[in-house]
């Protein structure tokens, strides 16, 4: 007997669904004491931020701009 298996593509991560994916590393990984702002603007229009400062806090991510907030940050975040 040969089972039938049907193959569905697994739901997107969240990474894939970021806008940060669609924009550029650029805007959140930017050079020392380059501005954020614009990163943040992205942050705030992205339905995953939750997803990606949980990841970013998980992991400890050192650098760049994750769920909308700089390094500096999310250091404060974690020291609470």
């Amino acid at each position: 007997m040969h089972a039938d298996t049907t193959l569905t593509p697994a739901a997107p991560s969240w990474k894939e669904q970021a806008l940060c994916a669609q924009t550029g590393a650029d805007f959140f990984f930017p050079e020392p004491g380059s501005s954020v702002r614009d990163a943040k603007r992205i942050c705030l229009m992205c339905d995953i931020r939750t997803d990606c400062l949980e990841y970013a806090l998980t992991h400890d991510e050192r650098f760049g701009v994750w769920g909308g907030l700089s390094e500096k940050e999310r250091g404060r975040l974690r020291r609470r």
